[in-house]
């Protein structure tokens, strides 16, 4: 007789990234993750946030190319506490990387980035081509 592992929500290995994503700031690796965003249009662009809590925005890579918004950066542990000291260890270090389709077509060159209290605000214009146009009708009488 073969033991079978038990599995509550019947998921095996390869179902495992509906969990993750559900949760993108699941560790993705020993030393990778993910960060959270957020996406949403006004005035005309696309914004994107994401927290940079504890981390350098000086180190952080934004690019857009093809439509596809990347962020790239490294959140570094400061304090020497060894690993087996900790009761709770929950805050992600190390790299990271993010590539996110944008909604719409964009203005690449002319987005801005600014971090406020360690959340990061990119804010991108859309493209003319995707604003909506209104055609008259020329009626013959």
């Amino acid at each position: 007789m073969s033991l079978i592992k038990w599995t509550p929500f019947f998921f095996d290995e390869d179902n495992n990234n509906f969990f993750s994503d559900l949760m993108p700031t699941v560790q993705s690796g020993k030393n990778n993750f993910m960060p959270a965003i957020d996406m949403y249009e006004k005035d005309g662009q696309v914004i994107v946030e994401t927290e940079l809590a504890g981390m350098d925005p000086e180190k952080v890579d934004i690019t857009i190319e093809n439509g596809v918004l990347s962020l790239k950066g490294e959140s570094e542990k400061k304090s020497e506490i060894e690993d087996k000291n900790y009761y709770r260890k929950e805050i992600r270090r190390g790299s990271f990387f993010r590539s996110i389709a944008l909604p719409a077509q964009v203005e690449g060159e002319k987005a801005t980035a600014n971090v406020e209290d360690g959340l990061l605000k990119i804010s991108i214009p859309k493209s003319e081509a995707t604003k909506p146009k209104t055609i008259k009708i020329n009626t013959k009488k």
